[in-house]
């Protein structure tokens, strides 16, 4: 019985180890800006309320998109999500708060099926394809850059980097906790 007791206590030890090593460096990257260019930004939706405004968060993505915009690191924006609960394609929201920021119609590219990160990377090679863009730069939360980022790679679309929005809540503990077994397991 001692014996198991101290195999598990090594595998716990082990795990989160593992958990912490990755959870630092996820947060390292997700806020590294390496200052780069690209063809286009990605940014990831989010929720819009119930009565059509966009979330904080999804408002401090979009304001992130505008900033690479206005500062000529990016010529086109894909802005990327699904039908939200709520009733709203997150997509077309996002639209909408662009042209408000004065982003040109033309230099916006909506997806309205990426209704997880998954189908956001998917639907986004799909455009690169059609637009033939040679890199891109993800913009989401902290979290949650290092695993899109590494779906693109899985997809053997490897120009990819990323910034993401100077916004913390109290939800990112939760969020951090779920992107390590999201990360192994997309």
């Amino acid at each position: 019985m001692k014996l198991i007791i101290k195999v598990l206590k090594t595998i716990f030890i082990a795990i989160f180890t593992w958990f912490i090593f990755h959870s630092v460096y996820i947060i390292y990257d997700g806020l590294s800006d390496k200052e780069a260019q690209a063809d286009a930004a990605v940014i990831l939706g989010n929720k819009v309320n119930k009565d059509g405004t966009l979330s904080e968060r999804l408002e401090k993505r979009l304001e992130t998109g505008v900033a690479l915009y206005q500062n000529h690191r990016i010529k086109r924006i894909i802005v990327s999500g699904g039908l939200g609960k709520e009733g709203f394609y997150e997509g077309s929201k996002m639209k909408e708060y662009l042209i408000g920021k004065n982003i040109p119609d033309s230099v916006i590219i909506v997806d309205n099926k990426g209704d997880n990160t998954r189908l956001t990377v998917e639907n986004t090679l799909k455009i690169q394809k059609k637009y033939h863009f040679k890199s891109f730069i993800v913009v989401s939360q902290y979290f949650h850059v290092t695993r899109t980022k590494k779906l693109f790679k899985d997809k053997e679309f490897e120009n990819v980097n990323s910034v993401s929005p100077r916004y913390f809540e109290w939800r990112d503990f939760y969020s951090i906790l779920r992107e390590f077994p999201a990360y192994y397991t997309q």
